[in-house]
């Protein structure tokens, strides 16, 4: 899922800021994810956040999981979603309090 951060330039941010904004994403996700499921219950989780730079900047959060058979009751589907929302909503915090505001 690609999501813009507003009228946010790429030279609004230092690289450092660049970089702690897809952690601050990647984290959120998986947060978002082991809250809802044990650790025990994903076979695999990949979490990847990355910014391209264009005009504006683009985040990027791509989010896979495979959950243990024993849930499958549990929309993985869903699951990814609300961690790539939880992601792009972590973003925008971080982004508000270094100073850094997007223009949504």
């Amino acid at each position: 899922m690609v999501g813009l951060l507003g009228d946010l330039k790429a030279s609004s941010l230092s690289s450092e800021q660049m970089e702690r904004l897809c952690e601050v994403a990647e984290e959120a996700a998986r947060e978002s994810i082991v809250s809802k499921v044990s650790k025990r219950g994903i076979s695999d989780l990949s979490i990847i956040a990355d910014l391209e730079e264009r005009e504006t900047l683009n985040l990027e959060v791509d989010v896979e999981v495979v959950l243990s058979p024993s849930l499958r009751s549990i929309d993985a589907r869903r699951l990814t979603v609300e961690s790539v929302k939880a992601a792009f909503e972590a973003a925008e915090k971080y982004l508000r309090e270094s100073g850094c505001q997007s223009k949504q």
